[in-house]
């Protein structure tokens, strides 16, 4: 498998970089907050959030700890899968869910531990 060739993009209230790759019809928007402390890995994951508008698009958040704050204000609003990576940080993939993502409330980014 060929490595994936990822862009870096600019994304409105982030304070980490994001990057922009495609894998076959899907867009990915990948940032990484495992050297980030509160609220900064919830401040970035509404930022990258609010650009998932379809099924295709999906956020890629690599964080040092599952963040319950953040899975508990949004997390019925996407289907979340959850990966342990090798270094013991955790990848946490948020898809669209037709319905439930538009009602998301990605404008309050206050964590609540």
């Amino acid at each position: 498998m060929s490595e994936i060739e990822k862009k870096e993009i600019k994304v409105e209230g982030a304070t980490v970089p994001f990057y922009e790759y495609t894998i076959g019809e899907t867009q990915y928007y990948e940032f990484d907050t495992s050297k980030c402390g509160p609220p900064e890995p919830m401040v970035n994951a509404m930022s990258g959030l609010k650009m998932i508008d379809s099924p295709n698009k999906k956020v890629v958040m690599i964080n040092h700890k599952k963040p319950m704050g953040l899975l508990d204000k949004i997390g019925e609003n996407y289907d979340i899968e959850t990966q342990k990576m090798e270094d013991g940080r955790v990848k946490l993939i948020f898809s669209y869910k037709v319905g439930k993502s538009d009602n998301a409330d990605l404008n309050d980014a206050a964590c609540q531990g």
